[in-house]
């Protein structure tokens, strides 16, 4: 076949698609009759984010359209930005092989995407009028695979991709648009999908094992501990477990053990009869109960008192609740996924946490962990967060990024995570919404906070409450357990004797006379 009647043919396959994905796939089933070709990769440099964004991808086995943001390392970057100037030059082929691309900054990241094993690669470089639009990527399994020749033909493929690229891009920046004129409505099933588990910014990179510990979790019933610092996303993987699992279809009902009141937690966790208390008005259904055939999520486990901890023992070694002032036994068909940002295991040896209780729930542990241990992930938030936070102030566009500004968000600390890095791009659009967006300013306050934690951080210093049970534990040893009197507990403490035993009996602390020897 003849070069003439190979760009006719191929064109007409590109062009005979009004999908990228797909012409790509119809392309690849061509091409690889004339030279090796096992996949079609689409891609185009986001200078802001200091990453590639993957479009499109084409396989043997079909095709797929892709929004992944690959991020690049300052070198690869450098070699991205120096062939685009070229380009404005006119000093940069079209089209180049890399039969070993696991040697090159760029196209090395590119092959750990597309599946990490050893390459040829011919990049074909899409441009008009000396700009370049983004990259297609003719790769084939095994090093050594590609000469000129190969190179030559796919080259005459060059102006009908770049053309079809540039209508893609187009497209697509046609779709946010559309996106953020959107009703709230539909804005907010589309939240709700996002975190119920259709998409996990970080997934393919830093999150991935802790994708691939969901996974494998969700089709079974055994209680998840989620471990990680506050800001990390933790109620975002409770829910990526429930909606992968059978149980999606149920409800999926949420409790902060911290946020409720201690007399109001039997009410709250198990509902309550009528007239049970003052102000119990009508029958109302637990969280439990409400969770039946679902998920119930307990964040912060590790604020649950003494006595609450006892009472949700006897749930999930049951299965079954009462009532506040009922009698009769309920079963309850449930999950439990808890969460904490607390040492539960240090809690539970210093007798703050039941032992028994922490072993019932780490059965399946998942530690998410903190931003700071996967950079790599912040583009692809920023991007996220950039495009969530226009809607929700009504911006008419997204504003770009300050040069260098993804540059300090990488190398920022992050103590507060995920929720941190989401309030300060939610202030930089209040303050710049204009843009170009900048974070040096923004940023000095929380530098600040972030030196102060780590220095608290390094001095290990203990909980408070662990410090408090101590205490008293040792004020109990030197009165031998004596609470009245002189020189009894409430006398050292310089407390009243009932506001003792209150505080004694929620940090679990048995008291009494004993045979141990005193101070």
């Amino acid at each position: 076949m003849n070069e003439n009647t190979f760009f006719k043919e191929a064109t007409l396959r590109i062009c005979d698609n009004l999908n990228i994905e797909m012409a790509m796939f119809d392309c690849l089933q061509f091409v690889k009759d004339h030279f090796p070709a096992d996949g079609l990769y689409l891609q185009y440099f986001e200078k802001n984010l200091s990453s590639l964004r993957v479009m499109a991808k084409a396989t043997k086995e079909g095709a797929e359209k892709l929004d992944a943001l690959i991020p690049l390392s300052v070198e690869g970057r450098q070699v991205v930005e120096s062939i685009s100037k070229s380009f404005i030059d006119s000093t940069f082929p079209a089209v180049m092989i890399n039969n070993h691309p696991e040697n090159d900054p760029v196209l090395s990241v590119m092959v750990d995407y597309f599946g990490g094993q050893a390459s040829s690669l011919i990049i074909l470089f899409l441009s008009i009028k000396n700009t370049l639009f983004g990259t297609l990527a003719l790769q084939a399994n095994g090093n050594d695979r590609y000469t000129d020749h190969h190179a030559h033909l796919f080259s005459l493929l060059k102006d009908p991709f770049a053309i079809s690229l540039s209508n893609a891009r187009k497209h697509m920046e046609m779709v946010k648009l559309k996106d953020l004129l959107a009703d709230d409505n539909r804005y907010l099933h589309q939240e709700m999908l996002r975190i119920s588990g259709n998409r996990i910014i970080g997934e393919d990179f830093g999150l991935k094992p802790v994708m691939d510990m969901v996974r494998n979790v969700a089709r079974h019933e055994s209680p998840v501990l989620i471990l990680g610092e506050t800001g990390v996303g933790k109620d975002i993987i409770a829910n990526a477990i429930h909606y992968s699992s059978s149980r999606r279809d149920g409800p999926l009902i949420t409790v902060n053990c911290g946020a409720i009141p201690n007399s109001l937690l039997d009410s709250e966790l198990f509902g309550h009869e009528k007239g049970a208390f003052t102000g119990a008005l009508t029958q109302k259904r637990g969280r439990f109960e409400r969770a039946n055939q679902g998920t119930i999520f307990l964040d912060e486990i590790g604020e649950l008192p003494p006595e609450a901890q006892v009472r949700l023992l006897r749930v999930l070694q049951n299965r079954e609740i009462e009532r506040v002032g009922g009698s009769e036994t309920i079963p309850v068909d449930i999950r439990v996924i808890a969460a904490t940002n607390r040492n539960l295991e240090r809690m539970v040896k210093s007798g703050l946490f039941r032992d028994d209780l922490w072993f019932r729930l780490n059965v399946f542990p998942i530690f998410v962990p903190p931003l700071r241990e996967r950079r790599m992930d912040i583009p692809a938030l920023v991007d996220y967060f950039l495009e969530k936070k226009s809607k929700q102030l009504k911006l008419s566009k997204i504003p770009a990024l300050a040069e260098n500004a993804i540059e300090i968000l990488v190398n920022y600390n992050w103590p507060g995570n995920v929720r941190e890095l989401e309030n300060v791009l939610e202030r930089a659009l209040i303050l710049g919404d204009d843009g170009p967006l900048r974070f040096d300013d923004i940023l000095t306050y929380n530098r600040s906070k972030s030196e102060t934690t780590t220095m608290i951080e390094n001095m290990k210093l203990p909980e408070f409450k662990i410090l408090i049970r101590d205490y008293f534990l040792k004020v109990l040893k030197c009165t031998d357990g004596r609470i009245n009197g002189i020189k009894g507990a409430a006398e050292l403490t310089g407390l009243n004797p009932s506001t003792l035993r209150n505080k004694l009996k929620k940090l679990g602390i048995e008291y009494g006379q004993s045979n141990s020897p005193g101070c």
